[in-house]
């Protein structure tokens, strides 16, 4: 089959975004993508280990 459906359907989202009035909200596009701090990152320290102590090694004996 051909893809001219799909390509014709590109081609409308990219006019759209092309001729849009609307102003963009570039921070909050960058907030998105570079995480902002709205979903914070887990670091190493944060997490309990003591809840996955049943799983180790010496608890299988």
């Amino acid at each position: 089959m051909g893809r001219g459906r799909a390509k014709a359907k590109q081609t409308k989202v990219a006019r759209d975004l092309k001729y849009r009035t609307q102003d963009t909200d570039f921070g909050a596009l960058a907030r998105e993508l570079h995480g902002g701090s709205e979903h914070p990152v887990e670091s190493e320290q944060d997490v309990d280990y003591g809840v996955w102590s049943d799983y180790s090694e010496d608890s299988r004996d």
